[in-house]
């Protein structure tokens, strides 16, 4: 049914637990997966950049902790017997960069985690699962804990 499904992370234990029983629903298919690390863009504020660093420090930082998330995706894969690549984008709308990470990779499932959060607390923080349900044309499976 499903070939290729993107798993992205921002590496909660939320999305573990999603990336968890991802791999296990690929692995059920013969699916492979690809994982996605949205990183935010560097935005120097004027009145702070001597604790802020520079550019390249921050993208060095981000990469580093990308890493630790993505590898999360890779060994439950391996584990699992699942074939897996990875893949580190940067965008300050992490929804558009899942779309648009899907339609590159050739994906054609996404499954993401959702913290299930109502009312005014879900408007606020503003879900990129729910953006991503919202503009995607690809199908989205969502994970949610009991």
């Amino acid at each position: 049914m499903f070939r290729h499904l993107l798993l992205p992370t921002d590496g909660s234990q939320l999305s573990k637990a999603a990336i968890q029983k991802g791999v296990q629903f690929a692995k059920s298919f013969n699916a492979k997966v690809t994982g996605l690390y949205v990183m935010p863009e560097f935005h120097a504020v004027a009145h702070q950049t001597e604790t802020m660093g520079d550019g390249e420090e921050f993208a060095r930082e981000c990469r580093a902790v990308a890493d630790g998330f993505l590898s999360v995706i890779e060994e439950a894969a391996r584990a699992a017997g699942v074939t897996c690549d990875s893949a580190l984008v940067t965008s300050d709308y992490p929804y558009e960069a899942i779309i648009k990470g899907a339609e590159e990779k050739g994906c054609d499932l996404i499954m993401m985690a959702s913290h299930g959060r109502k009312g005014l607390q879900g408007l606020t923080l503003g879900s990129e699962t729910q953006k991503v349900l919202t503009h995607c044309k690809i199908p989205v499976l969502v994970y949610r804990q009991a």
